[in-house]
């Protein structure tokens, strides 16, 4: 039995988004009131209380507008594991600090036992004295009712929802975990996999673009509202505020479709080695991949990476369905020959070419077969690939392929060629133009611009326009 949490927005009236942000204030001010006692404490060189029992017992009969007792509990609860996990990391030498941080809203906890779930409506407890408070889901749960051990209020990018941590039994296909597969994560690629003579090959190329298009949007945004930003003195205003809560809306949502994404490519991941039979992954291990400086751009395109949640959202399904996952170094994969195992220069591009025994191969499949091979696998050239996206494609296009897509041949998605019309012609004006005035326009510009020579269509004469 494993732990997972999946977070669902909620559907709130007015009134009920008043109460939960007053919880959520009154999180708040428990999480300042322990901060602010032991800061007194420490003043007074008197020690401070950490353990979750003794804070019980100093609030104990205090009241914190419509905070239940175990909601209160559950801050505090998050203070004492937060404290004590400083002290272990400072006793191991880490650099940490104890919690100092004060938060206006504090995600508050219900355990199981101090909530109700009926369908798509959850009750959460509150203090004695006030009505209850149902709020409703905006989504049915992923997992069943009688597994769900607790549940989290919390503001995600100006909006309320509920995470839901349930106990998820461990799926038992009958996997051999001999079987091995060698997994390179990438940042074109997000996930490349090579298992014997078969390999998948998942795409990120949505991700990129989705990722280039919000970067261009950021600064667009940013151009636009140049002039119209409040001053300095002026923070803190209704046009701050409403500037603020855009910005933070644009880059959730962003979040939200970059994190979809790299878990529907993990989904892939493990429906391609259950297919298979595989029961164990090797995953290279990404730690201090960020340290070194390698140039301007490929630092920003390294710390821009998601590469912690690409590997949690794999290890999280592959716990789940009872695959084996094995992290070992992954240096030089990607500049090794799995036939020769001698060094190559650095590749460029995604074209591996050996100069010593001539094998030619993807450069992140070869990472792959090289992982696989260090963990105790076998592998060959790939007789197979598999190949996936990861991702939707983005609303709009890149404004940097519009003149690419004048010189190809095949037009952008949603967009008719120059020959063909938009409108509809009636069945007796066989004889009349069929393109509008526009599409001729489009014509004669790319004609104009590209002179080359366009193949004849049926019914046209090569001497003759087809569009005039």
């Amino acid at each position: 039995m494993v732990y997972r949490t999946a977070r669902v927005r909620l559907r709130v009236t007015k009134a009920q988004a008043r109460r939960c942000y007053g919880l959520l204030r009154s999180g708040g001010d428990v999480w300042a009131a322990l901060l602010e006692v032991n800061a007194a404490r420490f003043r007074a060189r008197a020690r401070p209380i950490a353990n979750y029992q003794e804070w019980c017992r100093e609030i104990a009969g205090v009241r914190v507008g419509e905070l239940s007792v175990p909601a209160m509990r559950s801050v505090v609860r998050r203070y004492c594991e937060a404290f004590f996990e400083t002290a272990r990391r400072k006793k191991r030498g880490e650099c940490a600090r104890y919690p100092r941080r004060k938060r206006a809203l504090f995600p508050i906890r219900w355990y199981s036992g101090t909530f109700a779930l009926e369908g798509n409506r959850v009750r959460l407890s509150t203090a004695r004295g006030t009505s209850p408070l149902w709020v409703r889901l905006g989504r049915p749960l992923p997992y069943p009712i009688e597994s769900v051990r607790s549940v989290t209020l919390l503001v995600d990018a100006g909006r309320l929802c509920l995470d839901v941590s349930a106990l998820v039994p461990i799926e038992d296909h009958g996997l051999d975990p001999s079987r091995i597969a060698g997994v390179d994560v990438g940042i074109i690629h997000p996930y490349a996999l090579a298992a014997g003579d078969e390999a998948l090959l998942v795409s990120g190329r949505q991700l990129r673009a989705e990722e280039r298009l919000h970067l261009a949007d950021t600064k667009a945004r940013a151009a636009h509202l140049s002039p119209k930003q409040p001053k300095r003195g002026q923070r803190g205003s209704r046009r701050w505020r409403k500037l603020r809560a855009r910005q933070r809306q644009a880059e959730a949502r962003h979040r939200r479709r970059i994190r979809q994404a790299h878990h529907e490519a993990a989904a892939s991941v493990i429906d391609w080695a259950l297919a298979r039979e595989i029961g164990t992954l090797v995953l290279g291990d990404l730690a201090g991949i960020a340290t070194r400086s390698v140039g301007r751009h490929q630092n920003w395109r390294l710390h821009a990476w998601r590469r912690t949640h690409l590997t949690a959202a794999l290890t999280d399904k592959a716990e789940v369905a009872g695959i084996a996952v094995v992290v070992i170094d992954e240096r030089a994969t990607s500049s090794t020959c799995p036939q020769c195992q001698r060094r190559v220069p650095p590749v460029r591009g995604r074209r591996f070419s050996c100069p010593h025994c001539g094998h030619l191969g993807h450069r992140d499949l070869v990472a792959a077969r090289n992982i696989a091979g260090r963990a105790g696998g076998t592998t060959s050239s790939p007789v197979l690939v598999t190949h996936r996206r990861a991702g939707a494609p983005p609303v709009r296009r890149d404004r940097r392929r519009h003149l690419m897509d004048a010189r190809r041949s095949c037009p952008a998605p949603g967009r008719p060629p120059p020959w063909e019309s938009l409108a509809v012609a009636p069945d007796d004006s066989e004889d009349q133009p069929t393109q509008p005035h526009s599409a001729a326009k489009v014509a004669r510009r790319s004609t104009s611009r590209f002179p080359r020579r366009r193949p004849s269509r049926p019914g046209t004469s090569p001497s003759q326009p087809a569009c005039r």
